[in-house]
């Protein structure tokens, strides 16, 4: 399957080494060709400059996404003060898990969406929710305007991540795919980086959590305004027989001597008004389930080795240590942002798969030093190493692999008539996992206890290795024309 559909499909750009891409490729003279049968044949690679400042603009949602799961981190307890529901763990719950629901209805929604009016609409949509539950939630005096402001934030964030890996995806060229793809993970990292290290003041500062969600109708606005100078996705007007402006539009990311030959290769997979006859029950069965599966698969894997339990008891281990919480905080978002820029350097050299079974791996090790550390036969001056170490070595093997490499490899390996909604439902299917695994973690560690629990996660960061080794395909420097060619038989 990874090769043999492959020698048969027609390549956008020239492949070529990771080495030189930055370099040769940036002042190289482009031009088409014609073979003697009348097909047209591209030589030489586009810029990469071309389409770097679309994708900027688009990954402030990631930004955004960020941001906001973080932002209640250090405000939560003198906003509950100032709200009048210090103390009530059920009130503090439901400040975070009702952005958690507005995500969930978000990603559901976000495919027919991204088809409906575009990608670039679709990012405006994003921005909207975000800019009033964040309004709403800096200006509220009552606990039910807080909570309605976080339903309509979390809305937003449920859009902006698939609208943005489909968009990353498709006007990324393909040498430079997997590298642009990580963006989205680095601006997720720094958006959480910035709200722990913004939100610090709120303990002691009246009134400052109003300013941490002030602060973030910005970039929000940002997004909404400069993406209407942004191209939209030529693979989406494409579909919907619009070829003219797919031409504009794919002249704006590439160059004119690389529009013809694009919009031949896309014309072979994009069929137009096709988008609008898929059917849900279209990527549960049939010739589609296959990749539907393994796309809900690794987002689910991705939940289930325990990342948010990671995350979540971060700060206690730091504690143990004598660490404070904001350098623990600081500390784990500095680390989840240093692996990220790294998978972004390897993404395009080492390839989706390989980080991945490196990522799982590295996990998968580091939840074996949190099951040491939590044993007897551990003597006590190394546990606290092996805690501290268990935990950094886990976020960092994560962004390096199981973080950013999903939402990428997801939208190259979907079929473009299928891509934005099959997108949907394993981001649905990601919140509902990330949920679960939310709502069983506490009662899971009481009962069984974390050496356990530890051992659990790592089980399903070892299954996560065969699963990807045996499921996953390699998708580095193929164009999605390519790659869609190789996974699906013609009928």
């Amino acid at each position: 399957m990874r090769g043999g559909g492959l020698a048969d499909a027609y390549s956008m750009y020239k492949r070529a080494s990771t080495k030189d891409q930055f370099t040769d490729y940036e002042d190289r003279e482009e031009n088409l060709d014609r073979t003697e049968n009348g097909v047209w044949k591209e030589i030489g690679n586009p810029s990469w400059k071309r389409p770097l400042p679309h994708i900027l603009v688009a990954i402030i949602s990631s930004l955004l996404f960020g941001y906001h799961l973080g932002v209640v981190n250090d405000t939560l307890e003198s906003m509950s003060l100032d709200l009048d529901f210090s103390g009530s763990t059920l009130a503090e719950g439901l400040v975070v898990s009702t952005c958690l629901g507005g995500a969930l209805l978000g990603s559901i929604f976000s495919g027919w969406i991204a088809d409906g009016v575009g990608r670039r609409r679709g990012f405006q949509l994003c921005a909207l929710p975000m800019i009033i539950g964040a309004s709403m939630s800096a200006a509220t005096s009552t606990l039910g305007v807080m909570l309605l402001g976080r339903l309509f934030v979390g809305i937003g964030m449920g859009l902006g991540p698939a609208v943005a890996a489909l968009y990353v995806a498709e006007v990324s060229p393909a040498f430079v795919r997997g590298t642009y793809g990580s963006f989205t993970q680095i601006a997720t990292c720094l958006g959480l980086l910035g709200s722990l290290l913004i939100g610090i003041p709120a303990k002691d500062t009246a009134g400052w959590w109003r300013v941490c969600f002030w602060i973030s109708t910005i970039p929000a606005a940002l997004l909404a305004v400069l993406m209407e100078f942004c191209a939209e996705s030529p693979h989406w007007l494409v579909k919907r027989g619009r070829i003219d402006l797919a031409e504009e539009e794919l002249e704006k990311l590439m160059g004119a001597s690389h529009v013809k030959y694009a919009i031949a290769e896309m014309s072979k997979t994009d069929k137009g008004d096709e988008v609008d006859n898929v059917r849900f029950g279209e990527l549960l069965y049939g010739r589609h389930f296959k990749v539907v599966f393994i796309g809900s698969a690794l987002f689910a894997l991705q939940q289930l080795s325990g990342i948010n339990a990671v995350f979540y008891f971060s700060s206690t281990v730091f504690k143990k240590a004598g660490v404070p919480t904001d350098t623990a905080n600081t500390c784990v978002g500095i680390v989840n942002l240093t692996g990220s820029i790294i998978a972004m350097m390897l993404m395009d050299r080492l390839g989706r798969k390989v980080l991945l079974i490196g990522s799982f791996l590295g996990m998968a090790v580091a939840t074996g030093l949190q099951v040491a550390a939590a044993s007897s036969f551990v003597p006590s001056f190394a546990v606290l190493y092996l805690s501290v170490g268990g935990t950094l070595l886990y976020v960092l093997a994560f962004s390096l692999g199981a973080g950013p490499v999903p939402s990428l490899l997801l939208s190259e390996i979907f079929p473009g008539r299928i891509r934005a909604k099959a997108m949907a439902l394993c981001m649905a299917a990601h919140w509902v996992i990330n949920f679960l695994v939310g709502l069983l973690f506490l009662p899971m560690l009481e009962h069984l206890g974390p050496q356990i629990v530890d051992a659990v996660f790592a089980g399903f960061c070892l299954f996560a290795v065969a699963f990807v080794k045996k499921n996953v395909v390699e998708t580095k420097g193929k164009t999605l024309q390519e790659i869609e060619f190789a996974l699906l038989p013609s009928h």
